[in-house]
């Protein structure tokens, strides 16, 4: 009897402690990738494979400093719930990761460090801007890619907004989605986003056709490409601006008032 209960207890304890750590081997595997890197860093200059520096003569400037992240991009995840996403994410087979993810619930999982390159963007471009992986940090945000997201999730999304714009000085408007980067390849986050909303408190810009004038000859595809689009697919770049600042229309084509809505968002962009 006493060995059953002995038994009972042990298992209990491990299991307790294995569920409140689900992801300590995963951490464990974090710490370990990430001081790989850090030893790369501190074996400067390379060498290549035949054991040879780059340059024969390597002289340190005292004069250099972390790179940092000028963009956030925002997803949703399009899996059924936040373990799920964490699971997929700690996968070394997926390949795919983010320095962020945001439960329904508003709890904020912080998967990465900030300086370091998530794989969340893939292939992308926004205005000159390419490989978005390198120069920014990526935020999914629990959604299986059709319904709303909760107020709990916006209100911590919010908060670590701005704590990511004044850590890093990002500019207004380089908070963009997913589908901005990548027409026609992504729709995230889905059309129930609050973009608005995150443009009236400094991350993103929203348009204002109050007093615009439209000039004559204005070209709309150019304007979306002054704001960052990648044009080269058009309708796909329509797409993706809808999702962003008309997400009522689905129309593939550029109307009047888009017409003013692109003046107005290429006159903040520029």
């Amino acid at each position: 009897m006493k060995q059953s209960v002995l038994f009972l207890f042990v298992s209990i304890v491990i299991y307790a402690c294995s569920s409140s750590k689900p992801y300590s081997k995963t951490n464990k595997q974090y710490k370990k990738q990430a001081a790989a890197y850090a030893a790369i860093l501190k074996a400067y200059p390379l060498k290549d494979s035949a054991g040879l520096p780059y340059a024969v003569d390597f002289v340190g400037t005292t004069n250099f400093s972390m790179r940092k992240p000028n963009y956030v991009v925002i997803h949703h995840t399009a899996q059924n719930s936040c373990e799920q996403t964490l699971k997929t994410f700690t996968l070394p087979r997926t390949q795919v990761s983010s320095h962020y993810v945001i439960c329904k619930d508003g709890t904020v999982h912080h998967m990465l460090n900030d300086l370091l390159r998530a794989h969340h963007a893939g292939v992308s471009k926004w205005g000159n801007t390419t490989d978005l992986n390198s120069s920014s940090i990526g935020i999914e945000i629990d959604n299986n890619g059709s319904e709303a997201f909760t107020d709990a999730q916006i209100g911590s999304l919010q908060t670590l907004l701005g704590r990511l714009k004044n850590a890093y000085q990002i500019p207004t408007g380089n908070f963009i989605g997913h589908a901005d980067i990548a027409p026609g390849r992504k729709v995230d986050p889905n059309n129930h986003f609050p973009w608005q909303q995150l443009a009236g408190n400094g991350f993103g810009y929203w348009y204002d056709t109050t007093n615009v004038q439209v000039a004559p000859g204005f070209d709309p595809l150019q304007a979306l490409r002054i704001v960052g689009y990648n044009i080269a697919k058009p309708q796909a770049a329509i797409q993706s601006y809808r999702l962003h600042f008309t997400p009522q229309d689905s129309s593939k084509t550029l109307n009047e008032s888009d017409k003013k809505i692109l003046a107005s968002l290429m006159a903040k962009y520029q």
